[in-house]
C-alpha cells in the first residue's frame, strides 16, 4: 500500500538545516525528525529513502505496524509527515513527492519485530557460519526453511519438516517470506471437492 503527497516549496531550511540535495546524511535526520511522529501513531518508520527523479526528489518513507497497515492508515500517516516536513523544512526550498506506503513480502527478516510479524509464515534464512556446522553441509552456506511459530526479543520458533527448532537471530542472516500457492482439491471425479 502507498499514499503519495506531492510538495511544490516547502517552507525555507532554517539556518543549520539539511541543504537541498539529496545525499545519505539527509535521510539520517529525516528519519529522526520523522520516526517520532510515526511512533506516536503506534507505527515503526523502518526506511527513509530520498532519490531525484528529474527537478524533483521521492521522499519515500517505509511503516509497519503489529497487524499490518491499512489504506486509511496510510493516508493519515501521509498527512501527519506532510505537516512535519513542512513545518520543520526538512526537506528544503526544492520541489519534492512524498511516498508513504508499507512493507512488501520481499522486505529481508532483519530485526525481531520483523520476525514476530511474520508469524505462521513459511521463510527461508541463511544460517550462520557455526550454526550450519549442525546440518548435513558443514562449512558451506546453509539455509533454513521453516514455518514461523513465535519470535521473541532474542529468538525465532520455526517449525523445521514438522519438528520445532528455536534459533537465536544472530545464528540466522536476513529472512524471506516464501510466497505459498493453494490448489483446489479436486473430487474423485475430477470435479471440484464442492460437487460441481
Amino acid at each position: 500500500m502507498h499514499g503519495s503527497s506531492r510538495h511544490g516549496s516547502p517552507r525555507p531550511v532554517a539556518k543549520g538545516g539539511p541543504s537541498p540535495a539529496a545525499g545519505p546524511a539527509d535521510a539520517q535526520h529525516l528519519s529522526a525528525l520523522l520516526e517520532p511522529v510515526v511512533s506516536a501513531r503506534g507505527m515503526d518508520l523502518e526506511t527513509v529513502r530520498i532519490t531525484a527523479v528529474g527537478r524533483r526528489r521521492l521522499l519515500r518513507v517505509v511503516v509497519d505496524a503489529d497487524g499490518g497497515v491499512s489504506l486509511d492508515d496510510i493516508t493519515l500517516i501521509s498527512r501527519a509527515l506532510s505537516d512535519e516536513l513542512d513545518a520543520s523544512g526538512g526537506m528544503g526550498e526544492a520541489p519534492y513527492t512524498l511516498e508513504v506506503t508499507s512493507p512488501g513480502v520481499d522486505r529481508p527478516l532483519t530485526e525481531p519485530r520483523h520476525w514476530r510479524r511474520a508469524a505462521g509464515r513459511l521463510v527461508r534464512a541463511t544460517l550462520a557460519p557455526r550454526s550450519a556446522s549442525r546440518t548435513e553441509n558443514p562449512g558451506r552456506s546453509a539455509t533454513i526453511e521453516g514455518r514461523v511459530l513465535a519470535a521473541g526479543p532474542t529468538g525465532v520458533l520455526l517449525e523445521v519438516a514438522g519438528e520445532q527448532r528455536e534459533f537465536g537471530y544472530a545464528e540466522l542472516g536476513p529472512g524471506k517470506i516464501l510466497l505459498e500457492f493453494t490448489r483446489a482439491v479436486s473430487g474423485a471425479d475430477g470435479g471440484r471437492s464442492d460437487g460441481h
